[in-house]
């Protein structure tokens, strides 16, 4: 006869079991992570030296970009209690000046305060400067003032640019003018682990070697370990060589570029 009340027996693990597997699940778990830590290491470490790579390499890029736009003649590089200084007049455009002819000629007899441009129109802003065939020698200095002269016309499309009245020591054989938006400063600091942009501050004979609060500036890199900044003005004057190495380190991990960049000296 069918016996329909049997009861039924639930499958299961027991205690000793799930101990069992747990400790070889542990034990699989520990040879997967150290088949797998030097790849991740390796990875993370591709990884931070990449980004400090590429963080270098910006800030030596846009070093380059503005040396490129520096006045002729302007560089001038100073060390002080290991702390590196770049400084040079940045322009933003340029042309040339009527020296003869019709027109209102810039005068280099007597001080003169207005020219016309020759070819298109100068966009100008208030602040800017006219420098005129900067030698970087003593009576043909912009850092001296000597061929700088300030702009004093309206901002905006020119074609006769007005200036405080001044007498250039000489004229450009090439007619050429620039205009000079002020000077920058580079500095590197490898104490204080920094790169640093500054602007919008006078022009002076000396090489500032400190900066005012309020001066602008812009933080390029950080985690700068070491830098080396170089200046060679030439053999013949018209063309120099900017070097600049630089070294980032964080986390135990360093990237070092390097980069040169021509100037033309050729006023």
């Amino acid at each position: 006869m069918r016996r329909i009340c049997e009861p039924v027996r639930a499958a299961g693990f027991s205690l000793v079991e799930l101990v069992i597997v747990m400790a070889v699940t542990a034990i699989v778990g520990a040879m997967v992570a150290v088949f797998l830590r030097a790849p991740l290491e390796s990875y993370v470490a591709q990884d931070r030296r990449a980004r400090l790579a590429d963080a270098a390499d910006t800030a030596l890029r846009r070093i380059g970009r503005d040396i490129r736009l520096a006045l002729p003649n302007s560089v001038r590089v100073v060390e002080v209690g290991g702390v590196t200084y770049l400084e040079f007049l940045a322009t933003r455009t340029g042309g040339r000046y009527r020296a003869e002819g019709g027109g209102d000629i810039l005068d280099f007899t007597a001080a003169d305060s207005s020219f016309d441009v020759l070819g298109p129109a100068i966009v100008m802003r208030a602040g800017d400067m006219i420098a005129v065939y900067n030698l970087g020698i003593p009576g043909a200095d912009a850092w001296a003032g000597e061929t700088l002269a300030a702009y004093t016309g309206a901002s905006g499309s020119a074609t006769t640019l007005n200036i405080a009245a001044k007498l250039f020591p000489l004229a450009s054989p090439g007619s050429r003018f620039y205009v000079v938006e002020g000077p920058v400063s580079y500095v590197c600091d490898p104490a204080a682990h920094t790169l640093t942009r500054y602007w919008g501050y006078a022009v002076g004979a000396a090489q500032p070697t400190s900066f005012a609060a309020a001066t602008p500036s812009a933080l390029l890199a950080d985690g700068v370990s070491a830098c080396r900044i170089t200046y060679e003005p030439g053999v013949t004057e018209r063309g120099g060589l900017v070097s600049v190495t630089l070294t980032l380190t964080r986390d135990n991990e360093s990237a070092r570029l390097y980069a040169a960049t021509q100037v033309v000296n050729q006023p």
